[in-house]
Formats: structure tokens, sequence, C-alpha cells
């Protein structure tokens, strides 16, 4: 785990050496998966806010994000839920990831996928703007990627008609596809 780039952060709690050793460790459970030359800069907030002990964590690999969120009383519980957590999306998603990311990603037995709770946001004010790359992807290559960040749409550029689409679920389960129309 040396060359393995992690960042773990603190929102009003004390980063200490054990929860970031511990971090560490349960981090190497789905980091053995991958190939390390593969993976981006691995980042975990954890975060303390009314009682509740939040852990997100967020694993680059060749353009694909795994990222899960978990939140317990207890910091510990939840850095070894949120790693569980990303452990059964990444065997969920494992022929899917396997087949989307390049060869040489997965070490040995190939693994894929993430979960991310989405914001609670009561008013119209925009709080946050993320910027990233929209890269061409099939349909349900967008559709896999919304599932493994775990949120209800996802912005692409369609590999087939080069624009940018947006695919999201629907409230009964379904999925739902977007396209411009000028």
């Amino acid at each position: 785990m040396g060359s393995m780039a992690i960042t773990v952060r603190g929102r009003n709690i004390e980063i200490t050496p054990a929860l970031k050793d511990h971090v560490a460790k349960r981090i190497g459970k789905i980091t053995k998966y991958f190939d390390s030359a593969n993976m981006g800069e691995i980042t975990a907030i954890l975060t303390v806010n009314k009682g509740r002990h939040i852990v997100e964590v967020t694993v680059p690999i060749n353009g694909i994000l795994l990222r899960g969120e978990e939140a317990t009383t207890d910091m510990y519980a939840s850095i070894d839920l949120v790693i569980d957590k990303l452990e059964r999306q990444i065997e969920k998603y494992k022929t899917k990831l396997s087949r989307n990311l390049k060869n040489g990603t997965f070490k040995a037995e190939p693994v894929p996928a993430a979960a991310l709770a989405g914001d609670d946001e009561d008013s119209n004010i925009i709080v946050k703007t993320k910027r990233f790359a929209v890269k061409p992807m099939a349909v349900d290559e967008a559709v896999m990627q919304m599932n493994l960040i775990n949120h209800d749409f996802f912005v692409f550029t369609n590999a087939e008609t080069e624009e940018v689409n947006v695919v999201y679920r629907r409230k009964d389960g379904q999925y739902g596809l977007i396209e411009p129309e000028f």
C-alpha cells in the first residue's frame, strides 16, 4: 500500500493517526481488486454532524468513479460499513466493469462499483458547482456509471449521437433518457 495515494480529511473531527491508519487498512480491501497504476488519489472525508459519523470514500479508477457513503453513531463502524458497501458494489458490477475498463486495470479477479448519497437541499439556491469531463459512452454504460455512484441521474456524451444526454432513475425504478432537441 506504500504507493497508494490516500487523502483523509475531517470535518468537525480531528483525524488521529489511528483513524487514518484504520481508513488506509480498510481501503486496502477494495484496492486489492485493481492495479494501483490505474487508480487515482483515493479520498476519504470523515464528518461529524449532529451525532452522526459520516464517511464518504471516492476511488477513481481509469475514468470510473467508485463512491460510497455511510453514517452511524460510531466513526469506525461508518468506515467499515462504507468499505463493505463498496465491496458489494464491486462484486455486483464486476462483469460490466471489467468489460468497460481497459485490460490490466483489474488484478487477478476483476471488480467494479460504488455508491453515493445525494446532498439534502431544501432551497433553490445553488450551493455547489461541479465540473467534470463528459466522456463519450453508450447509454447502458451511462446507466451503469450512474448506479456506481448511486446518483439519480448522470450526464454524458452519447457515443452514437455525439450529443450531451442525461440518464435518470424514474420513480417506478426504471430508467429515462433525456436527449436535447434544438
